[in-house]
């Protein structure tokens, strides 16, 4: 499966994997000031946009 790049405003953001036979638990994951985050699940690459405030929820 590829890897699904998602520009965010938040360093914590929440991930199901989407919607159908694609989808795993909702799981809440924190970057905790590295700027990025990958879902240990379905593979999506969180990134947080640039001019977002870290630690901004």
């Amino acid at each position: 499966m590829s890897e699904e790049h998602i520009e965010v405003e938040s360093e914590v953001v929440a991930c199901d994997g989407g919607t159908g036979p694609l989808g795993h638990p909702r799981v809440w994951l924190n970057m905790e000031g590295r700027g990025e985050i990958v879902c240990p699940y379905c593979s999506r690459h969180f990134v947080l946009k640039k001019g977002a405030e870290a630690g901004a929820h």
